[in-house]
């Protein structure tokens, strides 16, 4: 009964238009879903918007305004955050080699690696690192 009435209220509130749309098989924002969670099952491999689209079963046009909509960046954007965030992930649970973590998670230059990680946490990949496990984080799974 408890759970209902949340939902009920979820579906009333002022994000409620989203989420019955995302609960729509065919709806935009959970086709847009099916592109998000490729781009999380192949972090490593290289995105073509095109191909995107064809897995979200839209155009071109249509998926990247969709889904810069629905993420607020765009789809190479996006999948940027998710390397980063695994590389983070990599090197606190694996400390040791970047350019090693660099290629593994899909970067084909470890410099454009270090100054997209700087840019993204704030201080280098090695450094942040030393400092994350020094503050005693633990690698958590990115979601």
């Amino acid at each position: 009964m408890i759970e209902r009435e949340m939902l009920f209220r979820l579906l009333q509130g002022p994000q409620g238009g989203k989420l019955r749309e995302l609960a729509r098989a065919d709806g935009h924002l959970s086709r847009i879903g099916r592109a998000i969670a490729w781009i999380r099952s192949h972090p490593h491999q290289p995105v073509r918007v095109g191909d995107l689209a064809e897995i979200a079963r839209m155009s071109s046009a249509a998926f990247y305004r969709h889904f810069k909509a629905a993420t607020a960046m765009s789809p190479i954007q996006y999948q940027k955050q998710i390397r980063l965030l695994e590389a983070r992930h990599l090197l606190i649970a694996q400390p040791g080699n970047v350019a090693r973590v660099a290629f593994a998670v899909g970067y084909v230059s470890a410099s454009q690696f270090s100054r997209e990680y700087a840019r993204q946490f704030g201080s280098p990949p090695a450094r942040d690192a030393a400092r994350l496990s020094a503050e005693g984080e633990t690698a958590i799974e990115v979601i």
